[in-house]
């Protein structure tokens, strides 16, 4: 079996980690830059050209999308797919993951916890209507674009809350506003769900005076036992957005677990090493599966045609 990587770099750590899984599974693994992809649609079927030639006996990609690409990104992995290539991760679970608004309109209508959240259009003089409808001060800010804790303000006052959206606004930026949950005091959860198991969780803190618990920013990771309703809301967070495999955030409040992102393209790095746990090995055997099941499925449905003809 051949297995796609589709990464920009190959020394990434989920990178290198995805390929040594493939490998020690016994199967084929390449690099795709999905970038230096070119999608060819013609009458005969779609294909792709990489580096020159063309790409084929791909059995199944696994999408590592950066969010400043994923509209190419996406319509690579969906050149895949119409190749018939199995894809951890489907091309429009993707794009429903990647807008902050519509993923989290999604997890409303699934009746998910999550922080109250405010979105508005650019609306001058309704700044401190937006900030009352959340429960007021302090309030979190976020750039709709923003990723890995960038984007993201504290505002804790009133005043600074107002000065904040009326600048954000003044740019044309899109924001939303969402309460400041204090009782998680600067520290949330990631649970890693590969085909509806939580594989892996852990808890991340921020760094001393920092409110953000991103690893990127500075916070630490140690292994957790989720309860069973933070297990619960993981994967029924992955489910409403249908990934298979997804980076499930989440805060914990005095009313229950309260999801703040689910991650359709998580880093392997810190979950690894806070809990010990093969994840690559998960997803890759997830793959492998997927692909063997589809080929059965193809052979039985070959096999009906067949008989009907006689």
């Amino acid at each position: 079996m051949k297995i796609a990587i589709l990464s920009r770099d190959h020394n990434l750590y989920s990178t290198r980690r995805l390929v040594e899984a493939v490998k020690a599974a016994g199967h084929e693994a390449q690099v795709v830059d999905h970038m230096l992809c070119d999608l060819i649609i013609e009458q005969d079927g779609p294909y792709i050209i990489y580096k020159g030639e063309k790409l084929e006996g791909i059995d199944a990609i696994i999408p590592r999308i950066g969010a400043s690409v994923t509209f190419y990104g996406t319509a690579v992995v969906r050149q895949f797919e119409l190749m018939g290539a199995f894809s951890a991760v489907e091309s429009q679970a993707i794009v429903r993951s990647r807008d902050k608004l519509r993923s989290l309109q999604i997890l409303s209508k699934a009746g998910l916890g999550m922080p109250k959240t405010a979105f508005t259009n650019f609306s001058k003089g309704n700044e401190k209507a937006l900030i009352e409808r959340v429960g007021g001060a302090p309030v979190i800010i976020k750039l709709l674009e923003g990723t890995q804790g960038l984007g993201v303000v504290l505002a804790e006052t009133k005043k600074a809350a107002q000065s904040v959206v009326e600048a954000f606004h003044g740019l044309k930026a899109r924001i939303i506003v969402q309460e400041f949950v204090k009782e998680a005091k600067g520290a949330d959860i990631r649970a890693f769900v590969v085909n509806g198991k939580v594989v892996g969780a852990m808890k991340r803190q921020g760094a001393e005076g920092e409110f953000r618990s991103n690893l990127h920013r500075g916070g630490n990771a140690t292994v957790i036992e989720l309860s069973k309703q933070e297990r619960k809301a993981a994967l029924n967070a992955a489910k409403a957005l249908g990934l298979a495999v997804a980076g499930v955030d989440m805060l914990q409040s005095d009313r229950g677990p309260l999801i703040l992102e689910v991650n359709s393209s998580p880093g392997l790095e810190g979950i690894e090493q806070a809990t010990g746990v093969d994840i690559a090995g998960a997803i890759i055997a997830y793959v492998a599966d997927s692909v063997k099941k589809k080929g059965h499925k193809k052979k039985k449905k070959n096999g009906q045609n067949s008989q009907g003809r006689h």
